[in-house]
């Protein structure tokens, strides 16, 4: 018998649960305006742009508000692509929101100019196998970057970034538990990390820790360019 490997680690984020991440998510929407603007920092106006696992999409429209790139998001979720797109559309802005799984993606090869990806990756089934996707959709000389959580994130550093969401007791409480116990158990250390990128289409990136989590960042090298041997870190 043929069994078909499940696209993510833990639970689908549909129906309720995707109504509640949005609701909760959406009261302080500081940390998708600074992905945003890093990404908008780093593309030429014109180009193209796309979120991988965006969820409500709140980063890819910020991206989108400029009115300078062509933005696209990918989100193994129905109920969020749903939630997306009806986002979008209250915010006035164009982004072609699609239902797809990040190993296995929809577009034609060098599609894209950038691509991010921001508090997913961890909860992807086959990661080495999103990389190798991400790499194939870039146009030689793209850029991607992957912002995550960190797994020696302290009790204290995810206690601070719980007070800044701004949530109710209840949801604080909630989300606190989430981070600790489930989120931390699924996030990458930085040997795990380099192997992963040691092992796709990338074969090197640079590393830098930011809060709780880190910015992993990735360039699919051009004729042009000599491809490094390995994975180079920063702190």
């Amino acid at each position: 018998m043929v069994t078909t490997q499940k696209p993510y680690r833990g639970l689908a984020m549909e129906g309720p649960i995707a109504t509640w991440y949005t609701k909760n998510t959406g009261r302080d929407l500081h940390r998708f305006t600074k992905v945003a603007r890093a990404v908008t920092n780093r593309v030429a106006p014109g180009g193209r742009v796309l979120e991988v696992a965006p969820g409500p999409g709140f980063c890819a429209i910020e991206i989108a508000r400029s009115g300078q790139y062509s933005v696209t998001g990918l989100d193994i979720s129905e109920s969020f692509v749903r939630i997306a797109r009806e986002n979008a559309t209250k915010a006035g802005v164009v982004v072609d929101f699609h239902h797809g799984n990040a190993s296995a993606m929809p577009f034609s090869d060098a599609s894209f100019d950038f691509v991010v990806c921001s508090a997913a990756f961890k909860n992807f089934s086959n990661p080495i196998g999103a990389l190798d996707e991400i790499h194939r959709i870039l146009k030689p000389g793209g850029q991607a970057s992957i912002y995550d959580l960190r797994s020696d994130a302290s009790r204290d550093e995810i206690a601070m970034e719980v007070r800044n969401m701004r949530l109710s007791a209840i949801n604080a409480l909630l989300t606190h538990w989430t981070f600790r116990f489930v989120l931390l158990r699924r996030a990458y250390t930085r040997d795990a990390l380099e192997k992963l990128v040691a092992q796709s289409g990338f074969g090197t990136g640079e590393l830098e820790t930011d809060g709780i989590g880190f910015e992993l960042r990735l360039l699919k090298q051009s004729q042009t360019q000599i491809k490094g041997p390995r994975t180079h870190t920063a702190a």
